[in-house]
């Protein structure tokens, strides 16, 4: 993973290209139907094969910076990866369940009928089992993170989306009450998970076998810097296409999405961030600590919920409103993080 490098362009402005991406897909769902209604035809197993085209377009690039050798390190210093996989995977998913419930079934009751209430927790909680695996390496380098530090954190994280990502998401939308079926829940997590991550570490050694770490880190992942931003702008256009309907109906419905997602966005970090300051760790362990669970594996959320619930989906459209609010409120913590650093210990 190339270290020296900040918030690109695309990434920056995330959230207008999101917002634009909205207005276009509701357009053509209005004024040109012919499209959803042809996108609708290439289905698998209920998965969409153009947006899993997308997707994988999407996620393929993120793989390709996750260094699995560096998983050997992670008994070097301890504490900021016990730090970052409690809270990413055995209290984020659970605070985000209770947030989402609370304000989709009794806060917002009035204004949210009940099936999409059941969709709009849904979405929510297939972000909260979704920590970040791509994004976090440009949130670390914004709070002088330790890149290698960071590095074995993402990596040890995605070790363990392969096997509890899953159980998580079945067993929180069980105890909402929304029965999903298991196969498709599996199928997406092959599709969007295994597939990439695979071809991400084989890609990864073939290619620093042929030519070389240097090569690798330095120009050969700099050739997909934007495949990620575009497959994830397409897909939102796809998606948006077919969620015309939706929006126009209930505009309000987004703000009202968007509230529990910003305040578990802000908690979670507090949480490993706040923990790192009593565990004594330096600065530049305990900020990508907090950020990691903070921000979200949005495209895998995406996904996942395009092909247990459909593109016209409360979910799918929950996951997109967690797109649209990350990257302000990411960059909100990034100088939180920084105006904070004397709470901790001078690296020595």
């Amino acid at each position: 993973m190339e270290k020296n490098q900040g918030i690109g362009f695309f990434e920056r402005y995330l959230t207008l290209w999101v917002a634009i991406c909205i207005v276009a897909g509701i357009l053509i769902g209005q004024y040109l139907p012919v499209i959803p209604s042809t996108l609708s035809r290439f289905e698998y197993a209920n998965v969409s094969i153009p947006v899993a085209i997308l997707i994988w377009l999407m996620i393929y690039p993120m793989m390709l910076k996750v260094d699995f050798q560096s998983v050997k390190n992670v008994g070097k210093r301890p504490k900021g990866i016990l730090i970052t996989c409690v809270t990413n995977w055995l209290i984020k998913p659970f605070t985000m369940f209770g947030l989402a419930w609370f304000f989709f079934y009794v806060l917002f009751k009035s204004f949210i009928p009940e099936n999409l209430a059941h969709e709009y927790l849904a979405g929510a909680v297939l972000l909260g089992a979704a920590p970040c695996t791509a994004m976090v390496f440009v949130w670390s380098y914004l709070t002088k993170g330790d890149a290698a530090y960071t590095l074995v954190q993402v990596a040890v994280n995605d070790l363990i989306i392969l096997v509890a990502f899953a159980p998580i998401v079945a067993f929180l939308l069980g105890i909402g009450g929304i029965v999903i079926p298991w196969d498709t829940l599996l199928l997406s997590v092959v599709l969007f998970v295994v597939i990439p991550l695979a071809a991400g570490v084989l890609t990864r050694i073939s290619v620093i076998k042929k030519r070389g770490a240097d090569y690798f880190n330095n120009v050969f992942v700099k050739k997909f810097d934007n495949y990620t931003i575009l497959g994830l702008l397409l897909t939102l256009i796809i998606l948006f296409s077919f969620q015309g309907e939706t929006i126009t109906n209930n505009p309000l419905h987004i703000l009202l999405i968007a509230i529990p997602l910003i305040i578990q966005t802000i908690l979670i970090f507090f949480v490993a961030y706040g923990w790192s300051k009593a565990a004594r760790l330096s600065h530049d362990v305990a900020a990508p600590a907090g950020m990691i669970g903070a921000s979200n594996f949005f495209e895998l959320a995406v996904a996942v919920a395009i092909s247990l619930f459909g593109l016209q989906s409360g979910a799918a459209l929950a996951t997109v409103v967690g797109v649209l609010v990350e990257v302000p409120v990411m960059l909100l913590l990034v100088k939180i993080a920084n105006n904070t650093r004397d709470w901790f210990p001078v690296k020595a």
